[in-house]
Parts: structure tokens; sequence; C-alpha cells
């Protein structure tokens, strides 16, 4: 078990430097509950309470300041689907989101069950680089 740690922790590591981003204990702490389980999305405030529960001491700040520098090093993706919040997507490639607003969750929406048609022109010297979707969801009143 623990040399099995010990390899997650270098392949981690790799990582990190792959990705420009120096491999200290709390990047590789927080990454390792990010990526650990496959694709998922998270809060700050969530992935700060799942790394107090792993007994990983860390300020809310530095997960705030970690996932954005994960963001920048391409290593995560941002989720906007509130003003205020902020999810963090590990699955990096282009693909679309349902948001349950009653649980503020994210899920993806499986990929080819979304055709973008008719987009407009973008303005001269741009290009678009993206199109995200997000479908909102909420119960049916009874």
């Amino acid at each position: 078990m623990k040399a099995a740690n010990e390899r997650q922790e270098a392949l981690l590591e790799d990582r990190l430097r792959n990705a420009g981003l120096r491999p200290t204990r709390q990047r590789i702490a927080l990454a390792e509950l990010l990526f650990a389980a496959g694709d998922r999305h998270v809060s700050a405030e969530a992935l700060h309470e799942e790394a107090q529960d792993a007994g990983c001491s860390v300020s809310l700040a530095t997960v705030y300041n970690t996932l954005h520098q994960f963001t920048e090093a391409g290593m995560l993706r941002i989720v906007q689907v509130e003003g205020a919040r902020t999810h963090f997507d590990t699955n990096v490639s282009d693909h679309h989101h349902f948001f349950f607003e009653e649980e503020n969750l994210v899920f993806d929406i499986p990929s080819g069950r979304v055709e973008v048609k008719n987009l407009p022109e973008p303005p001269d010297g741009t290009e678009i680089a993206n199109v995200d979707i997000v479908v909102r969801l909420r119960r049916k009143p009874r």
C-alpha cells in the first residue's frame, strides 16, 4: 500500500512539474484529492472541506490559489454556473454541463448530445475559442 501511495505521489509530482508548477506538499495533497477519482466537478469550498476531512491543513485561500494555478496550467477547466460560484472541472476537454440548481451540482452532458448551430460571426480579428453550454435543471412541481 505504501509503495502504491509513493508511486501515486511521484506521478502527481511529475504531472505538476510537466504543467510548470513546483510540486509543493499542499499542491500534491490537493491534486491527489482532485485527480484520484477520475473526472469530477468541485468548488473551492467543497475541496477545502475534503482537505480538512483528509487531515490536510490548508486555508481556503490556498485552495482558491491552487485551483486557479491548476487552471492556468491547463490541469482544470472553470465551469461558471452562477455569478459568485465557480466550479472546477478535471475534464479539460470541450464538453457541456448540466447544473442541478437545488443541489448546486454540476455534471457532464454525455458527448454527442448537443449540437451548436448558427453561431454569429466573431468580431474582426477574433475567433471563437470555445462554446460552453450549461443546462440548468430543477425538479418539476408536483
